[in-house]
C-alpha cells in the first residue's frame, strides 16, 4: 500500500476539467478557511489552553470517570469569571465582617450581663 494521495481522475472532456477546477477551488477555499480558523485559535490562546488541559489529563495517574467533566473543570478555572459571581463574593465578604462584628458584640454583652447577674450557683441556692 502506498501512502500517497490518490491522483485526480483523468478527464476526457473540457466539462470534466471545469468541474475538477471548481472542486479544487472549493477544496482550497475550505482549506484556507480552516487555516484562518486555526490561526485564530492559536492567536487567542485556545490551542495552548486545550493542549495544557489535555496534557494534564494524559498525565493524571488515576484517570477520572468523566474526561469531559475533567476538561470542563480545568477549562472553567481558566475562563474569566461571571461578574455576578464577583458581586456575590463581595457580598459574602461583607456578611462575614458583619457576622464577626456581631459575635464580638455578643461576647461583650454577655460579659456585661454577667456583671449584673448573680453566678449560677447562687441562683440554685435560692
Amino acid at each position: 500500500m502506498s501512502s500517497a494521495a490518490p491522483s485526480p481522475p483523468v478527464t476526457v472532456s473540457g466539462a470534466s476539467d471545469a468541474a475538477a477546477a471548481v472542486a479544487m477551488a472549493h477544496y482550497k477555499a475550505a482549506d484556507s478557511k480552516r487555516e484562518q480558523f486555526r490561526r485564530y485559535l492559536e492567536k487567542s490562546g485556545v490551542l495552548d489552553t486545550l493542549t495544557k488541559v489535555l496534557v494534564a489529563l494524559y498525565e493524571e495517574p488515576e484517570k477520572p470517570n468523566s474526561a469531559l467533566d475533567f476538561l470542563k473543570h480545568h477549562l472553567g478555572a481558566a475562563t474569566p469569571e461571571n461578574p455576578e459571581i464577583e458581586v456575590l463574593r463581595l457580598e459574602l465578604a461583607e456578611m462575614k465582617e458583619k457576622y464577626e462584628a456581631i459575635v464580638e458584640e455578643n461576647k461583650k454583652l454577655k460579659a456585661k450581663l454577667a456583671q449584673y447577674e448573680p453566678p449560677q450557683e447562687e441562683k440554685r441556692a435560692e
